[in-house]
């Protein structure tokens, strides 16, 4: 029998707001452990939380720019259940009145085509603690509660994903849009953006949905891709064989690419949801919604289809440079002083991401301004430097700051475009080599690369190469 996955995301993002959602605690990461804590974010008796409203703001703006329905009445929750991380033995969420209804994700395919991967909802919720295990004891664990009262946005999808492949595509997506949008950093190394993947199989053709097996706690897109790829493979095997599947929470081995069990999974009336007494329901106007829709920024699917009509770009070149919105604000400023775009596009994918990898650094570290690298290419493309030069020069940029004009003129680079001048370097060069250009002449006109290399060496590479190549043939079909 032949089956189909049926793949639904729970995607958990935390809001970059300068407090917690319910008090006034630094979010921030990499503190010492609980030193970002208060009375409200450890759970004591008789505290009262206030909700933060630039939490509220960044959940409406992810709700909008996600296509969904910004709820005019939400409310939050207390969703109960004790776990040593979470000291009110209750997490603040969002259960029957989200704020945001709906919504989609659309991903391009390799092939161009679009698809959208429909969302359930986005409720706003607080994170709980962490729990720290030291490596040189396995006999107790560590709680630092400096996480304790993040506020998050969980972001449901609808079960309509069916491959690792299709997970790959709406995380990364999703993660470039709430970038663009300014809600969240998305670290997924710092856990700034954690997935849950819900995973069931079924019979090919049916409709109705397999067991659903629940992998907690999947931080990088990696992770998601391989965990939801074994878990497949388990599952098929286990039909195949007539195992019955077993609904669970299970965790992802990265070291071994496997998933093992962790518990049974809980149904939502195990956790005792009601209202939060302490909390006034969240009323948000029409008025309020226009306005944050107007502030919304083009987004990442907007851009590259507007950098390929506007720059002549392919489909792999925007997928890379709207990978975020600083590199592709970069790429724009650049471009809009650059004689060829396209070759502005080419020159980050090549030299600027190579260095900002080797250095682990983002674009916004980077060295060198857009209107530098614009500079530069512009001196390739009127003959002053050749290709090959300007990415001397350009390291020399990176690593002195200086523009590529005060570099040239420094180092004497300029190319060397006078005729007569480079007729005296071929001369010599085809004197020094007699074997090679008698091949040439006899039909092996390979050698002529050979030739036109030791030209520009001779020259310290500033002869202009399209001058070489047509007074070099010349010469050697005399």
């Amino acid at each position: 029998m032949e089956f189909e996955a049926v793949i639904g995301l729970e995607v958990h993002a935390q809001l970059n707001t300068a407090t917690k959602i319910f008090c006034s605690c630094a979010n921030r990461f990499g503190a010492e452990p609980n030193t970002l804590t208060c009375p409200v974010c450890q759970g004591h008796p008789g505290v009262l939380p206030v909700l933060n409203g630039k939490a509220l703001t960044k959940a409406i703006k992810a709700g909008l720019a996600l296509g969904g329905t910004v709820a005019r009445y939400s409310r939050f929750d207390r969703k109960n259940y004790f776990y040593p991380d979470l000291p009110k033995a209750y997490q603040i969420s969002q259960y029957e009145h989200p704020i945001v209804i709906g919504g989609g994700v659309t991903v391009v395919r390799d092939d161009g085509s679009e698809h959208t991967f429909p969302l359930t909802r986005i409720h706003m919720e607080e994170d709980a603690g962490k729990l720290v295990h030291p490596a040189d004891t396995n006999t107790h664990s560590l709680v630092d509660l400096n996480r304790a009262g993040t506020p998050l946005i969980e972001i449901v999808s609808e079960p309509e994903l069916h491959s690792p492949e299709d997970a790959a595509l709406y995380l990364t997506e999703l993660r470039a849009i709430l970038r663009y949008i300014d809600v969240s950093d998305c670290n997924m190394e710092e856990g700034s953006l954690r997935c849950d993947a819900n995973v069931s199989i079924r019979p090919r053709g049916a409709t109705t949905l397999g067991t659903k097996v629940e992998i907690k706690n999947l931080n990088s897109i990696k992770g998601v891709s391989k965990a939801i790829e074994y878990e497949i493979r388990r599952q098929t095997e286990a039909l195949a064989c007539g195992t019955a599947i077993v609904q669970e929470t299970r965790l992802f081995d990265a070291d071994r690419e496997v998933t093992l069990s962790m518990r049974s999974k809980e149904e939502a009336h195990d956790y005792r949801y009601f209202p939060d007494p302490d909390l006034v329901p969240v009323l948000v106007t029409e008025e309020r919604i226009n306005e944050l829709r107007a502030s919304l920024p083009e987004l990442p699917r907007a851009r590259k289809k507007r950098f390929m009509e506007q720059y002549g770009l392919t489909p792999k070149d925007v997928g890379t440079l709207c990978a975020s919105r600083e590199l592709a604000d970069w790429f724009e400023t650049a471009a809009a002083l650059a004689k060829n775009p396209k070759k502005v596009a080419n020159w980050i994918q090549a030299e600027v991401l190579r260095i900002l990898n080797a250095k682990n650094q983002d674009i916004a570290d980077f060295s060198v301004s857009p209107q530098d690298t614009a500079g530069l290419l512009n001196l390739v493309e009127d003959g002053t430097i050749s290709g090959k030069i300007a990415k001397d020069v350009f390291e020399k940029m990176v690593t002195t700051g200086q523009d590529a004009e005060s570099i040239i003129e420094a180092e004497g680079l300029r190319q060397v475009s006078d005729s007569n001048e480079i007729d005296l370097v071929i001369a010599a060069v085809l004197a020094a080599n007699p074997a090679q250009v008698e091949q040439y002449r006899s039909g092996k006109t390979a050698v002529k690369g050979f030739l036109v290399g030791q030209i520009m060496k001779q020259s310290g590479g500033k002869a202009n190469p399209a001058l070489v190549n047509q007074l070099l043939e010349q010469k050697l079909n005399q």
